[in-house]
């Protein structure tokens, strides 16, 4: 890297912490903090013009959130690399990330030090993780890794629902069995099929639970 420093933007929707971030990552000589964006939105509005090596993505955001934001810009920017950064050590979050293009994780209590570690190891070639988030992403991967992340994309309604579906129970089952109306387990449907990208129920069941499908 020499004596170039790394040309870093960050998206963060909370203002207190965004200050926090630009402060701490401007004392460190490593970085070089190029942009700073209050939303999603306005980060994509501007991606053309940003020449970034790192962008710090906030995954929470009002409008396009961060997975979505780095779904969209990792085609149109390959050579960045995001750095996502959130409250929410979860393992459905960090899959999502992943599969949009993210290449580190970390949470918000990180301290600057090691959020600029972050970013100098992203840039060298590595995908910097918390710990904790180190461990979820192990324990996502035992047994069958795929069926595993698959599921921990659901929400506990909609794996309440898949596994109706896998039963072989109709809607209106499904429904009595949940106290919900048909239309409610309709909307998980959708919901399941989107998320697992597949069109029809034998599909659902079969990406989740191989063997049984």
């Amino acid at each position: 890297m020499g004596d170039k420093r790394i040309r870093t933007a960050i998206v963060e929707d909370d203002r207190d912490l965004r200050a926090i971030l630009v402060a701490g990552l401007r004392k460190d000589p490593r970085v070089d903090v190029l942009a700073v964006y209050a939303s999603g939105d306005a980060f994509l509005k501007e991606l053309e013009h940003l020449d970034a090596d790192v962008v710090i993505m906030d995954i929470n955001m009002p409008g396009t959130n961060g997975i979505e934001c780095v779904r969209l810009a990792k085609p149109r920017k390959p050579a960045t690399q995001f750095l996502m950064s959130t409250v929410f050590e979860n393992a459905a979050y960090i899959y999502q990330a992943l599969c949009a293009g993210a290449t580190g994780y970390l949470v918000k209590s990180a301290p600057s030090i090691e959020l600029a570690d972050a970013v100098c190891e992203i840039h060298a070639g590595g995908s910097p993780m918390t710990p904790a988030i180190a461990r979820l992403v192990v324990t996502s991967m035992q047994g069958d890794p795929a069926a595993t992340m698959h599921q921990e994309l659901l929400t506990d309604r909609e794996k309440e629902v898949l596994d109706g579906l896998a039963a072989g129970l109709m809607y209106k089952e499904i429904a009595a069995k949940g106290d919900v109306n048909i239309n409610t387990v309709r909307s998980h449907v959708r919901s399941i099929y989107e998320k697992l990208q597949v069109h029809s129920r034998q599909e659902a069941v079969r990406k989740a639970f191989p063997g049984r499908g």
